[in-house]
């Protein structure tokens, strides 16, 4: 039976590249890099060209970087070390929990959050925030790239909204970052978090964009690696894996890597539309990310789906990962207007640089009847009139 890895948007699997890269500093490369002696200062000079390959991945200085363990710590240095109690955020209502709950924390220490909402598309519209930014705020925090959908933001325009009005920027790009050109100085942003395990780097590593003069508070005290901000003693072999992931993605933007990703996703829409009836692309009126596709299989449960496509050799998701096994509907298909039934029937399929054409072929020969048998069994499915007529799940 064939092995088809298509949930990339929960973890990738390390390029043998980077994998390459990282295994001296896990042997005779071992040394610490705040020591003076020579095993020291090669271990810093490694922190230095991969902080340089982050850097230029960004379109930043390699001394606005701050390496983390990965998006989740980077989002809440970002927000909890930028706010202070009595102030307002503003985030999109499909962000990632990272930052969800980072603003639910805040509420609780007396800060206000106002939520921006989505079209069904899962969209922001601008005009809501320039609406939200008319009554202070001392940060607004929206993601490049949605996890589930991998719908794209307008956040070029956030950011000189945001400008306009003195408030601080935070973009959430671990879903962007490698799938899309992302260049800091054109977003407008003060503070932008990407990780490297969602573009085949080790898990457990990150970064965070810092833009010169922007000023937090660590979440952790200690020593004085990364500027103060995430003291401890750094994950070495993983940094070096880490930069040299960017490398890659920055020859993966360049060499077509992500169009000919974006032509399986496509051509796996196109082909699932035409074979299965009573199903939809979450996003599909949006700009995306070329790897993700979001689709509601209507009559049936999306947890369902995962398991039976396992069976046949297939990893996909039902929502995020971090949110597996919750028995709530995705916030983010909430937001988009969908109702339980469809958000809970919604399965993401996200394409990586190690998958290949052939996944595409097989993954469309063995859904089709993976459905069928799933609603074969479904007393809703039975009981409609028409497989031309939809339930009312918007």
């Amino acid at each position: 039976m064939r092995s088809v890895y298509l949930d990339n948007n929960a973890t990738t699997r390390i390029l043998p590249e980077v994998l390459e890269a990282m295994k001296p500093y896990f042997e005779e490369r071992f040394g610490n890099a705040s020591s003076i002696y020579s095993r020291g200062r090669e271990a810093h000079a490694a922190l230095k060209k991969a902080r340089q390959s982050v850097a230029k991945l960004l379109g930043c200085e390699s001394t606005e970087i701050v390496f983390t363990s990965g998006g989740t710590e980077g989002d809440n240095l970002a927000i909890l070390g930028m706010m202070s109690p009595g102030n307002r955020i503003i985030a999109s209502a499909i962000e990632h929990s990272a930052v969800l709950n980072c603003c639910s924390y805040l509420e609780k220490l007396g800060c206000e959050v106002t939520y921006l909402p989505v079209n069904r598309d899962g969209h922001i519209d601008p005009d809501d925030v320039r609406k939200a930014l008319r009554t202070k705020a001392k940060l607004i925090s929206v993601m490049l790239a949605n996890n589930e959908t991998g719908v794209l933001q307008p956040v070029e325009e956030v950011g000189k909204l945001a400008a306009e009005a003195g408030v601080c920027f935070h973009v959430d790009a671990v879903q962007a970052a490698g799938k899309v050109p992302i260049d800091v100085r054109r977003i407008g942003c003060d503070l932008l978090t990407i990780s490297g395990h969602k573009m085949h780097a080790q898990q457990g590593t990150g970064a965070l964009f810092i833009k010169r003069g922007t000023i937090l508070k660590p979440l952790f005290h200690g020593g004085h690696q990364e500027r103060g901000l995430r003291p401890g003693t750094e994950n070495l072999p993983g940094i070096v894996g880490f930069g040299r992931a960017c490398e890659l993605a920055l020859s993966g933007l360049a060499d077509g890597s992500m169009e000919r990703i974006g032509t399986w996703r496509d051509r796996f829409e196109a082909g699932l539309l035409k074979e299965i009836d009573a199903i939809g692309i979450n996003g599909t009126d949006a700009p995306r990310v070329p790897n993700t596709s979001n689709i509601y299989f209507d009559y049936i449960g999306g947890e369902a789906l995962v398991i039976a496509l396992d069976e046949k050799g297939v990893a996909v998701s039902a929502g995020a990962a971090c949110s597996a096994g919750a028995r709530e509907p995705s916030h983010v298909m909430l937001a988009m207007g969908l109702g339980p039934e469809r958000a809970r029937a919604s399965l993401r399929f996200s394409f990586g640089k190690q998958n290949s054409a052939e996944d595409v072929d097989y993954v469309l020969e063995v859904l089709p009847d993976s459905v069928q048998r799933l609603r074969n069994t479904s007393p809703l499915y039975k009981r409609s009139e028409s497989k031309d007529v939809l339930l009312n799940h918007r």
